[in-house]
């Protein structure tokens, strides 16, 4: 008995939930103030607003809608949207309160409201971003608390607005360009497993009744039905544990990730479109941190992350460790050996003219056109070879099962 009571004195106590509840009072001067708080209860409510010299005249619980996944383009639009605000002299609360009745994604307007509570009661804005890591990162946080520090931070908002813009249209167009094609290799398979599991099994049962030898490509195709039929089971249990094992081992392991990134760079024509895209969100990422007066060194924590490449992280770190030894940036640079020879050129002349952050940007600005160059190039490259191919492969299908029917018309 005395052991259960001291495990349950050390268990530690479950977290109460949180709820959603609408306030209405007055402050201090007497006008007229609402908002919205989340707390665990609607004492924790009242406490809090005490604390802030608000009179309650209304708390009310609210029923919380679970709302939409939060997404990069949401974060996108409120930093646009605060940037707005505070550059044209709305105070920072105030934004926070437009912001969360604007906000269309409860889960977004939820979140506002929690940064929003954390600056009331005394946090600064960076710490508030912080608390929330998977929606804004080390990069963005760092930014805001140089703005802080700097009293600039309607300027350093308005440039994370426009970096994470930048960033988002051209992963966009990165999965524009990968959409089509995987879809009609998608839509191929389907086709192709349907034709295999249903429609040559009926063939082969009328082909059964002429009593004559098939073609040779027909034979083939039959086969071919017959171990999809028998074995699909297995084959898909192939596919799923093959997608499954390399998706579980690239989250986890570092030389898995290393591998798969370095293949991907090494594609044909899609390797090259990658590569392009990764210097650019790199070169931008590191103008808009060194334009901000993030030391070098520090602002490189978050390149290498930010490229989304891990080949460029792991190039990234190296880089970090000789720059804060003494070595140049592009000396640093040459010496991975990942970043294309231009590059190397427009940081060196950079850093000898002291506008680094000019040159990067100039950088991304480059290989962002030349990304909607190449996937321009390569929706016209692919529609032919698309075509060509499901010409060879679902058209060899067909006319293979039609080969007998064209022979015993010629019998006849």
């Amino acid at each position: 008995m005395a052991t259960t009571t001291a495990q349950a004195r050390r268990a530690p106590a479950a977290k109460p939930k949180d709820h959603l509840f609408h306030w209405e009072g007055k402050d201090k001067t007497g006008k007229i103030v609402r908002g919205e708080m989340r707390a665990a209860g609607e004492s924790i409510v009242q406490a809090t607003l005490r604390r802030q010299a608000v009179t309650i005249t209304k708390i009310k619980k609210q029923k919380m809608s679970r709302g939409h996944k939060i997404t990069a383009m949401d974060i996108a639009l409120f930093t646009r949207q605060l940037a707005t605000m505070m550059r044209s002299g709305v105070p920072l609360l105030q934004s926070f309160d437009i912001g969360i009745k604007g906000a269309t994604n409860p889960s977004l307007a939820r979140l506002l409201n929690e940064i929003r509570n954390d600056v009331e009661t005394g946090s600064s804005l960076s710490q508030a971003f912080s608390k929330h890591p998977v929606y804004f990162d080390k990069l963005f946080c760092n930014l805001v608390a140089a703005g802080e520090q700097a009293g600039i931070l309607d300027n350093l908002l308005e440039r994370l607005a426009t970096y994470k813009e930048k960033i988002l249209a051209i992963k966009g167009k990165i999965k524009s360009a990968m959409f089509y094609p995987i879809a009609v290799i998608v839509v191929a398979a389907l086709v192709i497993s349907v034709m295999m599991l249903f429609v040559i099994p009926e063939f082969k049962s009328v082909f059964s009744s002429f009593g004559a030898d098939l073609p040779a490509p027909t034979l083939i195709v039959v086969a071919m039905s017959d171990f999809f039929v028998d074995y699909w089971y297995i084959m898909l249990g192939i596919v799923v544990a093959v997608v499954g094992s390399i998706s579980y081992t690239y989250k986890r392991s570092t030389a898995m990730q290393n591998l798969v990134d370095r293949l991907v760079l090494k594609l044909p024509v899609v390797g090259e479109i990658i590569q392009k895209a990764t210097v650019a969100r790199w070169a931008r990422t590191l103008s808009t941190m060194f334009a901000a007066g993030v030391p070098l060194v520090e602002a490189l924590d978050s390149v290498g992350g930010a490229s989304g490449n891990h080949v460029y992280l792991t190039a990234t770190k190296q880089i970090q460790t000789d720059v804060s030894t003494g070595s140049s940036l592009t000396v640093a640079m040459q010496t991975t050996d990942v970043f294309p020879t231009m590059v190397v050129q427009m940081v060196s002349i950079g850093e000898e003219s002291g506008q680094l952050d000019s040159m990067l940007g100039k950088v991304a600005d480059f290989y962002e056109e030349e990304v909607d160059t190449a996937v321009a190039g390569l929706s016209t490259l692919l529609e032919p070879i698309i075509m060509v191919f499901l010409g060879v492969v679902i058209g060899g299908l067909v006319v293979a099962m039609y080969l007998p029917i064209f022979k015993l018309g010629a019998v006849v």
